[in-house]
């Protein structure tokens, strides 16, 4: 299986020229972002670990990596999360669906606060040390193919959860890494930054307005469809739509380019079936 080395492609969004890192594309069962989080889980043998326990919302791309993760490596898996909505538990779809397929565990109650010493914990979205693993690989990736194509000057952007891989990539390439939040604001970042890295972090671009993590905004929607429409490429509607809109912004404000830029795409597709059927109840077609 081919969980590393995406190909990354050329686009022209709304005239702008971009390079995307497709790591959406790195496998069909384990890719994006939280594939190259969990990779150090993946490519080690835990031979005392019999069960996997994390928490999040109950949508959670890290949660269906997980599942795929414990499935491959034959553990039990544990899922916290504090809330299910009910025509959610009535509806499987996305994530969530495929997630139980795998055999997870969902709990709905508090996290424990010790476990037991066959399991492993894993703190929400992958945000854990081990993390630098499959990281410092894919900034090794961009490294390379920089190198090969003799581009000197080059941005890398991509939109950020607990800000990660953000983070893990600023620490192990010579470029700037610029990202933006997508759940909590701009110093919910910051603190998970520091609770891995004290240093040398990533430049947050700043939202124009405050967006609610989960909620449904017409702008994400157009900008979604816009995406499709010019580039062919699906993107992931709760963290790419903002991550497009304020990377667009950023760019607007600049007298000059002298830069390249290169988007990863950090994969989270899945959870598209039951947005993509929110969004038409609420706006129809755009």
């Amino acid at each position: 299986m081919n969980y590393i080395n995406s190909p990354i492609e050329q686009i022209t969004f709304n005239s702008r020229k971009y390079f995307i890192k497709r790591d959406d594309l790195l496998h069909k069962d384990f890719s994006g972002n939280k594939a190259r989080k969990l990779y150090y889980f993946l490519k080690n043998d835990f031979p005392n670990i019999k069960k996997v326990v994390s928490h999040g919302s109950a949508q959670s791309n890290a949660m269906y990596s997980l599942s795929v993760l414990c499935k491959i490596k034959d553990l039990s898996f544990d899922y916290y999360v504090d809330h299910i909505a009910s025509f959610l538990k009535e509806n499987p779809s996305g994530n969530y669906k495929y997630a139980l397929e795998n055999k997870m565990n969902i709990i709905d109650a508090e996290l424990p606060k010790t476990f037991e010493e066959d399991t492993l914990f894993i703190s929400e979205g992958g945000a854990v040390s081990e993390a630098c693993f499959g990281i410092e690989i894919l900034a090794n990736e961009i490294i390379s193919w920089a190198n090969e194509n003799k581009i000197e000057n080059l941005k890398i952007f991509l939109p950020s959860g607990t800000g990660t891989t953000a983070l893990y990539l600023q620490k192990y390439l010579p470029f700037e890494v610029l990202t933006c939040a997508c759940v909590g604001d701009e110093d919910y970042l910051k603190k998970q930054f520091n609770m891995l890295e004290k240093e040398n972090h990533p430049t947050i671009i700043k939202a124009e307005k405050k967006y609610h993590f989960g909620k449904l905004y017409k702008e994400f929607y157009k900008i979604h469809n816009e995406l499709l429409t010019q580039t062919n490429i699906e993107f992931d509607f709760l963290y790419d739509s903002l991550g497009w809109i304020c990377l667009e912004k950023y760019l607007e404000t600049l007298q000059e380019k002298d830069f390249e830029i290169l988007y990863i795409h950090q994969g989270g597709i899945l959870g598209n079936i039951s947005m993509l059927e929110r969004y038409k109840n609420k706006y129809g077609s755009i």
